[in-house]
């Protein structure tokens, strides 16, 4: 004979019976959490600074090479530009015709010095030979020693007129270096000279 089991006793059961299977579920899920990798933070690694950073030999011979040239370059300039400056005085420079057997300078003569020493006045670093010259007639030597005489009359006047004597040397080439080379009174007349050139020294002789 069957026993009958009391509504509350049935009731009892399946509580438990639901209560066993909720843990049993939490426990299961639980467990696979645990099983789960954890999630990896990934950290980008950031470029450190070079704190012994040190100009590289390529980055200095760079910068040499860089700057030579406007160094190296700069010293063309300068002597082209004394050399045109030194050009244009030489072709401003009037020469000086004597008399025969005459070292005296005419009114002529002395205008054209006049004429020379306002340009070397404007140009004090410049320095001029001044060369004395003549005409075919005479002794080589008798005309070497009149060719000085007239170069030294130009300087001395210059120097009368500002220019600085240190500046001024003198030459004579006699008959040596005729400028024009004829037999007749024209030419001779523009052989007995005095020519000025500009010189490229400041150390000169002061005959």
């Amino acid at each position: 004979m069957l026993k009958r089991v009391p509504f509350y006793g049935v009731s009892v059961f399946i509580v438990a019976a639901l209560l066993t299977a909720g843990c049993a579920k939490q426990e299961v899920v639980r467990k696979d959490e645990g099983i789960a990798p954890a999630p990896v933070s990934r950290q980008v690694e950031q470029p450190q600074p070079n704190t012994t950073a040190a100009t590289p030999p390529a980055a200095q011979i760079t910068a040499q090479t860089t700057i030579a040239p406007s160094v190296t370059k700069s010293l063309p300039a300068e002597t082209d530009q004394n050399m045109s400056s030194s050009k244009r005085l030489q072709s401003a420079l009037d020469k000086i015709y004597f008399n025969f057997d005459s070292a005296e300078l005419s009114v002529s003569a002395r205008s054209s010095l006049s004429h020379n020493a306002n340009l070397l006045m404007k140009q004090p670093t410049a320095t001029i030979r001044i060369e004395g010259n003549c005409d075919e007639r005479g002794s080589a030597e008798y005309n070497l020693a009149l060719g000085e005489r007239r170069a030294k009359a130009a300087k001395q006047y210059l120097v009368t007129l500002g220019v600085e004597s240190a500046r001024l040397s003198v030459v004579s080439y006699g008959n040596e270096k005729p400028d024009v080379r004829a037999n007749d009174e024209a030419a001779w007349a523009k052989n007995r000279r005095d020519e000025f050139v500009v010189g490229t020294s400041t150390t000169i002789s002061a005959n």
